[in-house]
């Protein structure tokens, strides 16, 4: 399982995570906890319980760079890497926008 942290205007908002089974994005308890807390998306609104999907969902796919910009960062990686999920991991720390993901070792 893979996992990342996704950060909205440098606070920790929740947690991505990749396994076989597809993708969970979760907010962060304590970022719900924060009066100033807003969803980072309007398609994942705030809410305790997990969001499920089988594909990556199309907020965070929507960071992800275009046509030949994607193959690029897809060439960077090694070749059992080379995912849209691994790109998202790799190349999005520093996104246009509120939103960033950062690589995370499990916590």
């Amino acid at each position: 399982m893979q996992t990342a942290k996704v950060y909205f205007k440098n606070s920790l908002a929740g947690h991505l995570c990749q396994s076989l089974e597809g993708y969970e994005f979760q907010y962060d308890m304590a970022y719900l906890s924060q009066k100033t807390a807003r969803p980072i998306s309007l398609t994942l609104p705030l809410k305790t319980q997990p969001y499920i999907s089988d594909e990556l969902f199309p907020f965070f796919d929507g960071l992800l760079p275009e046509g030949w910009l994607l193959d690029i960062a897809l060439q960077q990686l090694p070749p059992e890497q080379q995912n849209r999920f691994n790109v998202l991991l790799h190349f999005c720390k520093d996104c246009v926008g509120a939103v960033s993901v950062h690589v995370s070792n499990g916590t």
